[in-house]
């Protein structure tokens, strides 16, 4: 529903000024033409954009968003999916912070420079439903037709990809039944798989406070809870510490795990949107200090050693969740959210 190019023109650009003047057009003839958002969403389109997203090294936020927009669009989207989706969609693309080292080091606009999200397309189309109807008025196929590749060290090609699967996996377990999200384009190889001792805290600046303090070590699993659609309540980014592990050179030695989200921004072994929540009594919230977590993304796998029904006493322990705000909209708001795995929607 973008026009092309709407995704990689630099704000400073003098091409942005053209393209808003062209998405004025557009949204005009649009309306003209009676053509609505739900003419051009569909199980079809939705597929395409996390095929792109795939191919690009991904956010895990476009999980969520794209389940969001499905529920609203009445489009069914498990999350097995994306997983389906992974497997055979190649990551071509690892701009910041998800790159190999500081010669690779590619920003947004260095991929507008290669060609753009047009020319990205154009080099997976084999992986895309290209009939669809775009906001446009064209065809996706003659929307990305002509569009090349200018910089293969950008944007590489699938027989070169930098891995043959796509940026993201899902990962499921008796740690996250509904299922978890990784940015696995961002993981450092020798994190890919890792097993290490739970440091659970229940806020984000709990977290923070002990990185800043030398409390965390390497091999040690990161859990923040209490951050995820209700517990937050509204899900926030835990970038000030995956920033911290970034900075202090150890985001290839620590895991970290929450119900919580990510910004685009973050890299390293971050596991994010497990659900359920620990305010939903998801297995999250049974995790005690010391517990042993395996993280296997190969396999898509994230467990706790621990057995289920030792997992449900813990749970049944727990007193009941009671949100951080005690009115208004945000108290409404944590009682209605659905959970991370279906879009965190609201009235969901």
């Amino acid at each position: 529903i973008g026009l092309p190019g709407n995704g990689t023109i630099p704000a400073v650009d003098a091409r942005r000024r053209g393209l808003a003047k062209d998405a004025g057009r557009t949204v005009m003839k649009l309306l003209a033409d009676n053509v609505r958002p739900r003419d051009l969403i569909n199980k079809e389109s939705i597929y395409n954009a996390l095929t792109v997203d795939m191919a690009l090294g991904a956010s895990t936020n476009s999980v969520l968003h794209l389940m969001a927009i499905a529920h609203e669009a009445d489009v069914a989207f498990p999350l097995t999916l994306v997983n389906e989706i992974s497997q055979k969609t190649p990551c071509l693309c690892k701009l910041s912070p998800a790159y190999i080292d500081e010669k690779t080091k590619y920003h947004i606009e260095d991929l507008d420079h290669a060609g753009g999200i047009p020319a990205v397309m154009n080099e997976i189309k084999g992986l895309l439903k290209l009939n669809l109807k775009t906001a446009t008025g064209r065809t996706l196929a003659e929307n990305i037709a002509g569009s090349q590749v200018i910089d293969s060290d950008v944007i590489r090609p699938i027989d070169n990809a930098f891995a043959t699967t796509g940026g993201l996996a899902i990962l499921f377990g008796n740690l996250a039944p509904e299922g978890a999200v990784v940015r696995r384009s961002a993981v450092a190889p020798e994190m890919l798989s890792h097993r290490g001792p739970a440091r659970v805290f229940d806020s984000e600046e709990e977290a923070t406070k002990a990185i800043m303090g030398g409390a965390i070590k390497a091999g040690d699993v990161i859990v923040i809870r209490y951050e995820g659609p209700k517990g937050g309540p509204g899900m926030r980014e835990m970038l000030t510490p995956t920033s911290l592990l970034s900075g202090l050179g150890i985001d290839n030695k620590v895991a970290l795990i929450t119900d919580g989200r990510f910004s685009g921004g973050s890299r390293g072994a971050a596991i994010g949107h497990v659900s359920p929540e620990a305010a939903g009594q998801g297995p999250i919230a049974a995790l005690r200090e010391g517990d042993t977590i395996v993280v296997d993304i190969p396999n898509y796998r994230l467990e706790v050693e621990l057995t289920d029904e030792e997992i449900k006493r813990r749970v049944a322990q727990l007193p009941a969740f009671e949100p951080k705000v005690k009115s208004g909209y945000l108290r409404y708001y944590a009682e209605k959210v659905s959970s991370a795995s279906t879009g965190a929607v609201f009235g969901g």
